[in-house]
Formats: C-alpha cells, structure tokens, sequence
C-alpha cells in the first residue's frame, strides 16, 4: 500500500506519497514544529502509523513481568493493554499527560515483554514442530534478528538473551553484566531495534530524531539495517541532522517554519544539492577502521561503499588529494584515535609506480574513472538484471542494448574531445600539484626551476594518448576499457533504463536498498567486491 497524507500550508498542501521500503527525511532546525509534524502525520496515518518520539525514556528493564504477546502489543501501540483498546485510545494512552507532542514515551517495558512473548510462541512451535518431525526451517526469533543486528554495529559486545532476562558479554571475555547497565548508546540502538521488530506489517515508522544517542560513525549503518530487516515498512525521519539526512536515500524536505494553525512550509530538497557533510564527528570514537573515499557521497556511493567494506566506517572527502591527506594526515597522528584508516581514490591512468607509491601511502586506486562506473561494467550489470528477473535471450539482448547505448554518447568526435579535455586537466591538476619551487632564491631560479619540472608535462602526448585509448575501445567493443577513462553521470541514466525499465532516481533508491539485501540479490554485494581494490588498515 502507499502511504498519503497532505500537510497544510497557508495557502495549499504538499501532498506525501510514500511506499514500502522507502523513507521519507524531514529537516528542520530547533523550533520549526518538527515533532508538531510527526504527530500531525501520525494521525493522518491513523492505526498505519508507529511514532517513535524524540522524548522517550530508555530505562531497560529485563526482569519485567512476562505477559501475553497481544496484551504487550496493544499496550505499546495504543497505550493500553485491554480487548477494549482501539485507536481512539492511543492519543490519551500511549502519551505522557494525553500530550503526543511533548509527552514522554515510557514504552521499554512493553517493547521488551513483546520481544520475550514473541520468543516463547516461536520457540515453543518449533520445539513443537521438530517434536513431531514436521519441522522444515527454524524460523529466527525477534530477538534473534535484533541481536544479530546489534552486535554487528558494535562488534565489541554480544547480547546473551535466554528466556527471562538479558545479559551482555564482551566479545573474547568471560564475564556478563545485565542488560540495564548498558550505554545511552548501546541502550538506544536496542530500544530502536526493538520498536522496529515488534512494529506491525507494512507500517509507516515515525521517527523524531533517530541520532539521539546513537554515535554518527554507526547511525547510518543502523538505520540501513533496520530498513533492509522491515522491507515491508515504509519509514519516516525527522531531523536537524544534515549528515544523517545527506547518508539517507530517501525523498527530502526542509521544514522551513510552523505555526499553530498548524501549518508547515516545506520545501522539497533537489536531487542535485545534497546537504553539508561534518566528518570530524565520525571518526572520533568509532570503533571501526575509516576508509576514506573520494567522492561528495551520494547515497548510492556510500551504499556501495558501506555495503562492500561492511567493516570499515566510510567517509567521502571530495578530491583524490583530500582522500590522501586524510590517509596521511590520520596515520600520522595515530595517538589521537586508536582507530586505523585507508583510502580509495577514482582510477585516472596512474602509472605502475604512481599505484605502488599510493599503495604506501595506503591509498588505492579503482579500476574505473568513478565508482559509480562499477555498476555499468558488464559482470556487474549482468547480476543487476538478473535480480531484476532477466534471463537468458532477453538478458543478453539488454546488456547488449545498454553497451551499445554507452558507446553511443560518443559517437560525436565532439563528445570525445569533452572526454579527453577532462582527463587532460585532471592530469594536468594533478602534475602541477607536485611542483615543488621552495628551493627558489631568485626569479630566475623560480623560472628556470618551474620549467624543469613541467617540461615532462606533454599535454598534446597526453590528450593523444586518452583519444586513442577511447578509440580502440569502442573499435573493439571493450566497455571495461573505455570506464577505465569515461567520466559521465548520465550513464546511469542509461543502466536505470536498460536494467529495470525506470528512472535513474528509483534506480539508485532500488539498487541501495538490492545492495542492503542478502536474500532477494545474494550475488550482487560479490559482483562489486570483484572489481574493488583489497584494502588494508594501517
């Protein structure tokens, strides 16, 4: 089903559509009636809806009383456990004082006693089933999937969950503590998880500042996670977080002003903007390796990225330079983090020495002009189709289609020379960055040392070179070749079209999410990794 409301404005509305399996960001600053629109979205929604506030208590009490599975539910949906509960109870139940907007969520309890009832029942029908021989598949508990999930995003602890209490154990240690001595962190991450599992099928997920206390090195991956764990729901973030919304693929509004009536103006956010990125705050305490990427970090970069390096944090950093003195300047400071970093940078023809001295440096070249190149090269593009159902004839005939639509966006000699003026600057930029004249005394000496160390710059040998190397590729019919140099967005135009019949916009949300599942596309994540370099930690 899609999800549709209208938010008022003073003189019209602004219609939402949301599907299952994709999210909508809200971004507004601090009095721009952010939580007055989660609730006001809430109630358009009705009983579709679960609002996860901003203001929620995360007390975690694992010796709460074990009641009925449908008792706990109605309790933490609707604020009240009896038969009687319906939605009309929700507003003056389920929020402190019979205030949605300001009230505080004391739900922990319930969460956890629909967790532990959900284990009982799985549980008890599969010793059940295995009893009487009938048993196929044991299906995982809620718990189970939350504890997967968490210890993931913090791979330095493990939850020990039996079936009336929660412990956590450090990973290669002996000892446990209870579960309630967690973090605000750890605490939050279980909370969210919890609310997200027990959350009804093919609901609408509201949440009102899904950073709060979760650190930023790992917010993206947990919401990544939680989104690819409920396909079946569609999802609602309301920030001020710009990072958190730029990492997010999803539609994109700024909340602009609030007043009582209510009444919103909101803006849509163009899908060539993006937000400003803050770095610095994702790596301090991570517990990951950081792997610095060259790139502005879109969201199919970063999926691409996050979903091939799973174990590292992933942080873009602009230009091939940015990315090197990032490597440098962190593996040169190590005291200040314990953490550990590498960095990948687009191809642009470097030499077999040029590649050794960034391996040195621990940065490593793509074999493509641009990430985003890997998704057209054809053992990559062949998987993309195949999750999508093409087989056989028709999948040849529309690798076939896409190749020959690539070459053709240079079938213009014009198109061509734009090519090969842009690898010729970026050549260019990169030589005369190594020009070193601070040995210079004199002008002469300042003259006489820049030609020495230009003189090698043979840009009519350069350009001659790239034209060449373009030609032969499309003589030959050698794709991979020609993404070793081709730098053109709009190619991904051509695979949304060619390999899911779509837009590019609903192509990349596709494949983020195709990238995040292991089940419906299990090959797609290893066609990647094929043409990605090893990297190595420092």
């Amino acid at each position: 089903m899609t999800f549709t409301f209208q938010i008022p404005n003073s003189d019209q509305q602004t219609p939402i559509a949301i599907e299952p399996g994709s999210s909508v960001v809200f971004v507004g600053a601090n009095g721009s009636g952010k939580t007055r629109l989660a609730v006001f979205i809430e109630d358009a929604a009705g009983s579709d809806a679960h609002r996860i506030s901003a203001h929620r208590a995360l007390r975690l009490n694992p010796a709460v009383p074990k009641i009925r599975g449908a008792e706990a539910l109605r309790k933490l949906r609707l604020g009240w456990e009896s038969e009687n509960a319906t939605i009309i109870h929700r507003a003056s139940n389920r929020w402190a004082d019979s205030k949605p907007a300001v009230g505080m969520l004391n739900d922990f309890d319930s969460l956890l006693q629909a967790l532990f009832a959900d284990q009982s029942v799985t549980t008890l029908d599969t010793h059940s089933k295995a009893r009487s021989g009938t048993l196929t598949q044991a299906m995982p508990t809620k718990f189970e999937t939350l504890s997967d999930i968490w210890q993931r995003l913090l791979p330095h602890r493990q939850l020990v969950i039996s079936g009336d209490d929660i412990q956590v154990s450090i990973i290669g240690g002996f000892e446990t503590y209870p579960a309630s001595d967690m973090s605000d962190g750890e605490r939050a991450i279980f909370y969210l998880l919890a609310q997200a599992m027990v959350a009804a099928e093919s609901s609408l997920l509201i949440i009102d500042e899904p950073e709060l206390h979760v650190h930023p090195s790992i917010m993206s991956s947990l919401w990544d996670e939680i989104e690819a764990a409920r396909k079946d729901c569609a999802f609602i973030f309301i920030t001020h977080d710009l990072h958190f919304a730029a990492t997010r693929s999803a539609q994109k509004y700024v909340i602009r002003s609030y007043t009582s009536a209510p009444s919103w103006t909101i803006e849509s956010v163009p899908e060539d903007t993006g937000f400003s990125e803050e770095v610095t705050t994702l790596i301090l305490g991570s517990r990951r390796p950081i792997l610095f990427v060259e790139g502005a970090g879109t969201s199919l970069d970063l999926a691409i990225y996050r979903c091939c390096y799973s174990e590292w944090t992933v942080i873009p950093r602009g230009s091939c330079e940015q990315v090197v003195h990032a490597v440098v300047t962190m593996r040169a400071n190590a005291q200040l983090t314990r953490v550990t970093c590498a960095g990948i940078v687009d191809a642009d023809d470097y030499t077999s020495d040029e590649i050794h001295y960034l391996n040195g440096l621990g940065v490593y070249p793509l074999l493509v002009s641009e990430v985003e190149n890997l998704i057209l090269l054809p053992e990559v593009s062949r998987v993309i189709a195949q999750t999508e159902g093409y087989a056989g004839a028709d999948l040849e005939q529309q690798l076939s289609k896409l190749q020959t639509a690539i070459f053709n966006t240079l079938q213009p000699q014009a198109a061509i020379d734009d090519v090969v003026v842009r690898y010729c600057r970026r050549r260019i930029d990169r030589a005369l960055k190594k020009v070193d004249l601070s040995g210079s005394r004199s002008i002469d000496e300042l003259l006489s040392e820049y030609a020495s160390q230009t003189a090698a710059l043979n840009i009519e040998g350069i350009a001659a070179g790239a034209t060449k190397k373009i030609q032969d590729a499309l003589a030959n019919g050698d794709l991979p070749s020609l993404l070793t140099i081709y730098d053109n967005k709009g190619m991904l135009a051509l695979a949304a079209q060619h390999l899911k019949q779509t837009r590019l916009a609903s192509f990349e949300g596709w494949l983020t999410r195709m990238l995040r599942d292991v089940v419906v596309a299990p090959d797609l994540a290893a066609a990647f990794k094929k043409f990605l370099p090893l990297v190595q930690a420092s």
